[in-house]
């Protein structure tokens, strides 16, 4: 996807911001549409389908949380990346905005360099197709692992789960098989494929969210394995998929 036919809805009720935004996308070759409250963003996201939505959290009426949780239950737009980008800077303002769905959470006052940077790793990431299947578990839970995995090198096998690479969903052993987001799939992907290294989450920002070095929160990272846990494991407190290294980062074993 070239950058004339990435399409970017800024939902900003800061004029002077979101023309500044604006300028620099649009020399960036993208096209760009503007609304500056929630409601109006929630219309315009269903009207145009963008390929990102740069969203605000302070705005009149609806908030930005409730914008974003309102766009991953819309089916036509739920798979739409979002980049919170907020003058709220506290550590709990981060992790809310990432739990209601965000993909990203940059601070006002920001650099333009660095919004950039985050918009085309995140349109990189949004390349992988996103099926049109709802994500809910369609296997039979607690059906055994071999009777759901047909011999297929687009099936990655990692100890009791597999990741079907053309279905975009994880086979696991309590809940069948789970669609994942496209974020979700790179990560699940990048982390079988590299079955029992252990990853920083500085690392995961660079290979998996394709960062530049020293950008990007850890809690980007923490929270979208969080979420992760809670769709795919039995007991997401005593996680057997990705598993936590104390002092080191996440890992996922090759063998159970």
């Amino acid at each position: 996807m070239s950058n004339n036919e990435s399409l970017i809805l800024i939902i900003e009720d800061d004029d002077i911001v979101a023309r500044t935004v604006s300028r620099t996308l649009v020399r960036d070759n993208y096209r760009v549409k503007h609304v500056n409250n929630g409601v109006d963003g929630l219309k315009a996201a269903r009207e145009y389908s963008p390929d990102l939505i740069i969203l605000d959290v302070v705005m009149q009426g609806m908030d930005g949380y409730a914008v974003c949780k309102d766009i991953r239950k819309d089916p036509l737009i739920k798979d739409t990346p979002v980049l919170f980008l907020t003058a709220k800077i506290k550590d709990q303002d981060r992790v809310m905005g990432l739990q209601a769905g965000a993909d990203d959470y940059l601070t006002k006052p920001f650099n333009i360099d660095e919004l950039t940077l985050r918009v085309k790793a995140i349109l990189r990431r949004s390349k992988v197709a996103a099926p049109v299947m709802e994500p809910e578990a369609v296997g039979e839970p607690g059906a055994e692992m071999d009777n759901q995995m047909p011999v297929d090198p687009s099936i990655v096998v990692v100890g009791d789960y597999a990741l079907d690479t053309k279905a975009y969903e994880l086979i696991t052993p309590h809940k069948g098989r789970i669609l994942l987001t496209p974020i979700q799939y790179e990560l699940v992907y990048y982390m079988s494929t590299h079955a029992d290294m252990i990853f920083s989450p500085t690392r995961l920002l660079e290979e998996v969210w394709n960062f530049p070095p020293d950008t990007g929160s850890p809690d980007l990272v923490r929270v979208h394995v969080k979420n992760l846990r809670k769709r795919i494991e039995q007991d997401p407190s005593d996680p057997k998929f990705i598993q936590t290294v104390p002092g080191y980062g996440y890992t996922i074993k090759s063998a159970s």
